[in-house]
């Protein structure tokens, strides 16, 4: 048989960078371990369908199992992310396969507006990293309208998010919300790695949040990745949240920090209703549930206004409290919306059945069965979806 000539030290590269170890990928090539320790050590090669269903199962390009060494893989967008200070590095495959699916979508989206004669969004770009959060902030609620009637009209943390995100969309952001990588719930995103990120384009922006946090810390993620298309920066975010949003590295993640906890909790507002009378953890409870938003965020708020000192803020700082409630489940219909951004869908659905795109490249576009294209529309329609 064939033998290929792959490269023993991107075996392992390909192996390490998929997380599995060698007993996994030899049960998920029916081979033994052996066998697989063999093709990294270069002791033996393996066959031409073994390479192929080696580079299928790792999930890499078939190609790269001959490079002469491991390739140097990157976010196709700049990377804000940092842990301790640093930035990391070696972004995962799953990272890099939904920020590559998000630039697919914002593509197929601003060449679908601008056919319809679309013009530029005036709140891209409006602001720079030198404007001050107050000012983006400011016109930021006023754009998304997010006040006290909009938290009243939400019953929970969940349908606060969805109201936010449907404003966002109104005022023509697209809002991407998933926990797995395109429908392959067997491949979730870790929420220690990035918890969203934004592409700024003014005329097909776009958002993503990682569904695998809690409900409450995707609101202040979506508040945090608008305000990156407020000062037209695009970005992976994931701040860490035990330092005040003036300490964070990045000077736009910084920014956009302090854009957020004013755009969801504004200062005066919050110091106003901050009652001396109460102990830290009433006041927390208390205004969570006034602001839809997680303690976290009322405690750091504390903090940043010197309500709390940072010995009482590390003493109350509990990363769990925006944990509860991650992940993904529910109607398979509004999975497909949330998770493409329902502005989205319906458009691409709509191209669809005007013959404007094939059903090969929706379902390709929406992660989804292409023999599931055609009813996909109706059936939103039928269960009072409603148009793009």
């Amino acid at each position: 048989m064939t033998e290929a000539y792959v490269t023993p030290k991107v075996v392992t590269w390909a192996r390490e960078r998929a997380k599995l170890s060698i007993e996994q990928v030899a049960t998920g090539l029916g081979v033994r371990p052996e066998k697989v320790i063999a093709w990294e050590k270069n002791t033996a090669r393996p066959t031409l369908r073994q390479a192929e269903g080696m580079a299928q199962y790792l999930r890499v390009p078939f190609g790269y199992l001959f490079l002469s060494s491991p390739p140097k893989e990157t976010i196709p967008l700049p990377d804000l992310r940092t842990i301790a200070n640093r930035p990391l590095t070696d972004p995962s495959p799953e990272l890099i396969e939904v920020t590559q699916d998000a630039l697919r979508k914002q593509d197929w989206y601003r060449e679908y507006r601008m056919e319809e004669g679309a013009e530029p969004l005036g709140f891209v770009g409006r602001y720079s990293v030198h404007s001050g959060a107050d000012q983006i902030a400011e016109n930021m609620r006023r754009t998304l309208a997010v006040n006290d009637d909009l938290r009243n009209t939400a019953r929970s943390w969940e349908e606060f998010l969805t109201l936010f995100a449907r404003n966002a969309e109104g005022a023509g952001v697209l809002v991407l919300r998933s926990g797995v990588v395109g429908n392959n719930t067997h491949r979730p995103l870790d929420v220690e790695e990035f918890r969203g990120f934004a592409l700024s384009d003014s005329v097909a922006p776009v958002v993503f949040i990682n569904a695998q946090d809690g409900k409450a810390a995707q609101i202040f993620t979506l508040a945090h990745e608008l305000a990156h298309i407020w000062i037209g920066q695009s970005g992976v975010s994931n701040p860490d949240y035990r330092m005040r949003a003036r300490q964070q590295t990045s000077p736009i993640d910084r920014l956009c920090d302090q854009v957020a906890a004013e755009v969801l909790v504004p200062i005066q507002d919050f110091m106003d209703r901050w009652s001396r009378q109460e102990d830290i953890d009433s006041n927390l409870w208390r205004l969570a549930r006034q602001y839809r938003v997680s303690e976290l965020v009322i405690l750091r708020r504390a903090f940043e206004t010197g309500i709390l000192d940072e010995r009482e803020y590390q003493h109350h700082y509990d990363p769990r409290a925006i944990r509860k409630g991650g992940g993904e489940g529910g109607n398979y219909y509004r999975n497909v919306l949330v998770r493409n951004s329902k502005t989205f869908t319906l458009s691409l659905l709509a191209a669809a059945s005007g013959d404007r795109v094939s059903y090969r490249d929706a379902a390709i576009l929406l992660n989804v069965n292409m023999a599931s294209v055609p009813a996909l529309y109706d059936k939103l329609i039928a269960i009072g979806v409603g148009s793009a």
